[in-house]
């Protein structure tokens, strides 16, 4: 998981960037409930009056409410509303913002006073519970009669302060709720009550709108950054592995199989490209969006915040029993996916002799093998993941069952209100589900790390052949393409036993140098050594008398003109395949070197000529002329050395007569080293070695080994008949 941390670290500013935008959306998340509650509560149980103090107020009404202030709260009220209309209303001031505390504070006990007192006239003239304006009238009447009588006013203040000190914090605030009722009651006898309910939902609705609209874009936004984040992450990884890869040697591919790497450059990158997603889409919000609804949850003063804390709790020691179960299997699994590649690349590639064999059957039962095993395992996380919902969704059902049972004991006390149960719901909702996404990641983060770690571990792996820190150039002073073997030795990595031993010769310019010998004598290992697909274990390989390992590799390689053993070619043309060395090959070589490969017929033969297509593999071509395509790119490089493995075994007799005819023209005065299995292919080298058990037992022409080499005498007699062998002799 460090090593995810660290891909998202190389693009930190996009990351700052996605925090900051995390931010503003849950800012406007966390916001939107207490709009709501506002709107419940303000709006729709309220009548959009949000203060005792009235925005407007006849004057009657105003009179009445300062008979029930002290002398100053009264001079405090003069001060902020205007002198009466024609209609005798009075307006509170624009700039009153600063003084509305103190405002409110003088106002609230009246409003409830003058409020009871409406009531009290309702109900002894009606009977109604709930006064109207006409109640209000008369109270405002008979608290304005008092004015003229001497001590009235310093009475009430006494009475009222007796009564306020004996009421209880719950009594209190609910009689300050009931302070709106008055200012609700004096708006209806204006006859603006319903416009000032409609302004306030409006005002308070375009506010949640807006809210929504840029929490929309800013979630697009966030969008639109992690997933440019996660593509230059799996991009940058798939580079940094292809990179790694291609510079390694055979001993560092067979270490991770073919099959294990290209697991781990596609399945495994996906994954943390995934995970990457998550972790700055959700990850990220989670904790943002959890921690700000726990204070806004902690600032309403509910006393139902245990609840939220037992929710949490509940959801905790589920994700850390599920984690228990699943996360070992994350890292069996991605084995499982190797091995299931492993095995599918094996069927495929061998398709045709497993259908000459009659081996489908059993081919069938292995791919089941592996695929049910892959299928159990995921069987298991995928269960565990399936699981983990239900016990989600009771959770949260739960928790709302309990907020809904407490909040409505609340309610019935007149501690809290509609629309703060609805707000309180909410934020535990918001708490809950973040601590689930938190959890969901949980699950995904293990496997993603599992296979960051798989990607780390190939990036990390350094390539046993690379460049010497310092490197030698080849000598200017007319040597050109002299290969010598130096006392070599060569054992593989893990053997026990050397490949190699004691392996010294000269190859020299203009002379063609056969290595020849049974099957597994070491043949194909000793060429390999010249181009350093892997070093000697001991002794040394030289060209014009620089030590291969003290060459730079891109410098080694352009004097070298290599065909494998089994020929490769790649997606592409005819022509592209060709000039494989290098884009500087201009179009006259590469056909001279089809020429000399005695390509040119099938080549000129297709309906498209050089620029007839070529399959993934050379798929569409014969053996043959897949290897003489192979030799006519290593000729039109114009190397000074050749390696030729094996090269002309797919080639008729006549075809590898006529092309070691050409190709002894075109290479007078390079060196040519050749790996044959053929006598024909050897029988005029300057010079033959002789391999057994991976040692030279032989070194000469063909009739000085046909008299001194017992190991190439049984090879001639296996493949030439008396009379050829006579002749050779003869020849001798």
């Amino acid at each position: 998981m460090i090593q995810i941390f660290k891909q998202l670290g190389r693009h930190w500013a996009a990351c700052i960037a996605v925090v900051a935008l995390l931010f503003a959306q849950a800012y406007c998340d966390l916001s939107l409930p207490d709009y709501t509650s506002k709107i419940v509560d303000t709006g729709i149980q309220q009548g959009g009056i949000e203060s005792p103090v009235p925005e407007s107020v006849r004057d009657t009404t105003l009179q009445a409410l300062e008979m029930l202030m002290s002398e100053q709260d009264a001079a405090l009220a003069e001060q902020w509303y205007s002198t009466p209309d024609a209609d005798g209303v009075r307006t509170l001031s624009f700039d009153a913002s600063a003084a509305m505390p103190e405002l409110e504070g003088a106002f609230s006990t009246p409003d409830v006073v003058l409020y009871m007192a409406a009531a009290q006239n309702a109900a002894a003239t009606s009977g109604a519970s709930t006064p109207a304006a006409e109640d209000l009238d008369a109270a405002a009447a008979q608290m304005t009669a008092m004015v003229n009588v001497p001590g009235a006013r310093e009475m009430l203040q006494a009475r009222l302060q007796e009564e306020m000190s004996a009421l209880d914090d719950s009594m209190a605030d609910n009689l300050s709720q009931q302070a709106t009722l008055l200012v609700a009651l004096e708006y209806e006898a204006q006859g603006i009550a319903h416009d000032v309910q409609l302004a306030y939902l409006l005002r308070t609705g375009g506010r949640m709108l807006a809210l929504t609209l840029v929490m929309v874009a800013v979630s697009i936004a966030v969008g639109f950054l992690a997933s440019r984040v996660s593509a230059a992450i799996g991009r940058d990884l798939r580079r940094d592995v292809f990179g790694t890869v291609v510079g390694y040697s055979n001993a560092e591919i067979e270490k991770f199989s073919t099959a294990s790497l290209i697991t781990r450059t596609t399945n495994d990158i996906q994954q943390v490209q995934f995970v990457c997603v998550i972790l700055l889409r959700m990850v990220a919000y989670a904790p943002i969006l959890g921690i700000g609804g726990i204070l806004h949850v902690a600032e309403g003063d509910t006393g139902l915040e245990w609840i939220i804390f037992v929710a949490v709790a509940a959801l905790l020691l589920l994700i850390a029993f599920l984690m228990s179960v699943a996360l070992p299997k994350f890292k069996l699994m991605q084995t499982l996916v190797d091995r299931l590649n492993l095995v599918s690349r094996e069927i495929l590639t061998g398709i045709m002799p497993i259908r000459a064999f009659s081996r489908e059957a059993f081919e069938e039962q292995r791919f089941d093998k592996a695929n049910t095993d892959l299928m159990k395992t995921q069987l298991v996380t995928n269960r565990t993941m399936v699981a983990m919902m239900p016990f989600m969704t009771l959770i949260m059902n739960g928790t709302s069952l309990l907020i809904v049972w407490f909040g409505g004991k609340a309610m019935d006390l007149g501690t809290m209100q509609v629309g703060e149960m609805i707000a309180f719901i909410t934020y535990t909702m918001q708490i809950v589900m973040s601590f689930l996404m938190l959890s969901m990641v949980a699950v995904m983060l293990p496997r993603a790390g599992v296979a960051a770690d798989r990607i780390h571990e190939v990036i990390s792996t350094p390539a046993s052949i690379r460049d010497p820190d310092a490197p030698k150039a080849l000598p200017a002073d007319g040597k050109c393409g002299v290969v010598e073997f130096h006392d070599v030795s060569f054992r593989y990595p893990g053997s026990d036993e050397d490949a190699l031993e004691h392996i010294s010769f000269t190859a020299n310019p203009g002379e063609t140098t056969a290595i020849i010998g049974s099957t597994g004598c070491g043949k194909s290992t000793l060429l390999n050594l010249i181009p350093r697909f892997y070093d000697v274990t001991q002794g040394s390989v030289t060209i014009d008398g620089v030590d291969v390992r003290d060459l730079p590799q891109a410098q080694l390689h352009a004097q070298l003109g290599y065909v494998p053993q089994k020929g490769v070619l790649f997606s592409g043309t005819i022509d592209s395949n060709l000039k494989f060395g290098g884009d500087s090959i201009p179009d006259a070589d590469a056909r001279e070197a089809a020429e000399i490969a005695q390509a040119t017929e099938f080549i000129t033969a297709k309906p498209e000529g050089f620029a007839s297509p070529i399959a993934q593999g050379g798929s569409n071509v014969s053996g043959g002329q897949k290897q003489r395509l192979s030799i006519a790119r290593a000729i039109a490089r114009h190397p000074q050395i050749y390696l030729f493995d094996d090269s002309f075994s797919a080639l008729d007799y006549k075809t590898d007569v006529a092309l070691r005819r050409a190709l002894k023209a075109k290479t007078r005065s390079a060196t040519v080293i050749i790996v044959a299995q053929r006598i024909s292919t050897v029988l005029y080298a300057n010079q033959i070695l002789v391999l057994d058990e991976g040692r030279i037992v032989g070194k000469g022409t063909h009739a000085q080994l046909l008299e001194s080499c017992p190991e190439y005498r049984e090879i001639a007699r296996s493949q030439l008949s008396q009379k050829e062998l006579n002749l050779q002799k003869e020849d001798a």
